[in-house]
């Protein structure tokens, strides 16, 4: 169930029953040449979406606009700073604390929302958990198989093949049909996390905005099993966070 599609008496009749919400949280940034530039708010929304109808949940509107300074050199880009995306993220678990909800279940699209979200009270009668949709193990096995190393960091073929399931495929041009620079090891453990530097050095280093990430292997088709597979996981991971069947 959607919160924004529900009326209040139906919050109401759920809080009788269950405390419980699935918040997902996303970003409003370039994704490369053949991502759209809300992906990770766009997978986040879906995925709670679909947990929380198979969990008998509620799912809240995403928290989209995030930190992503390093991509303020592409256009469409928008970034808060971390301060104020923990407040925001802050005030809307208290403002639900306060109408009865005690499990708040942050389901991520966005490596830099991980640190702010983490500052997050709850206080002692609630509880908090956040993951990131590509956590899971069923999702993994299909990013191993598919991808490989050339999942990459940014820009995804995972992400990139959930919004063509869901809603559009942009073709690759030539630029996007040649694998990008790979990335080491050492790249990859320093900048987990979206610990990128300046807007302008970020372009320089990455100027179609794949980070890693050979988008051009994506498929719609890969996408609806991505899809299918975090959904259940991430439903099965918010029943045990709650406690057992919402219905």
């Amino acid at each position: 169930m959607k919160l924004d599609h529900l009326a209040w008496r139906e919050v109401e009749a759920y809080l009788k029953r269950s405390d419980g919400i699935i918040i997902p949280a996303g970003s409003i940034e370039q994704h490369g040449p053949m991502g759209l530039i809300g992906t990770d708010a766009l997978c986040a929304q879906a995925i709670a979406d679909g947990a929380a109808e198979i969990a008998g949940a509620i799912s809240a509107p995403c928290l989209a606009y995030a930190p992503a300074p390093f991509n303020m050199a592409f256009p469409g880009t928008i970034s808060l700073s971390p301060d104020l995306f923990a407040a925001m993220a802050q005030e809307i678990v208290a403002g639900l604390a306060s109408q009865g909800f005690g499990h708040f279940y942050f389901l991520n699209g966005h490596g830099a929302n991980l640190e702010p979200l983490r500052r997050i009270s709850v206080g002692p009668a609630a509880a908090l958990r956040i993951k990131s949709w590509w956590d899971f193990e069923p999702v993994n096995v299909l990013r191993r198989q598919w991808y490989g190393d050339w999942e990459g960091m940014h820009a995804t073929p995972s992400e990139v093949s959930i919004t063509q399931a869901l809603h559009r495929v942009i073709q690759p041009g030539e630029e996007a049909l040649a694998p990008p620079q790979k990335l080491s090891p050492e790249f990859i453990a320093a900048h987990t996390g979206d610990r990128h530097g300046p807007p302008d050095q970020h372009r320089q280093a990455f100027p179609d905005g794949r980070v890693g990430s050979h988008s051009a292997l994506a498929r719609p088709e890969h996408g609806v099993a991505l899809l299918q597979a975090a959904r259940t996981a991430v439903a099965e991971d918010f029943l045990a966070f709650v406690g057992g069947e919402t219905r």
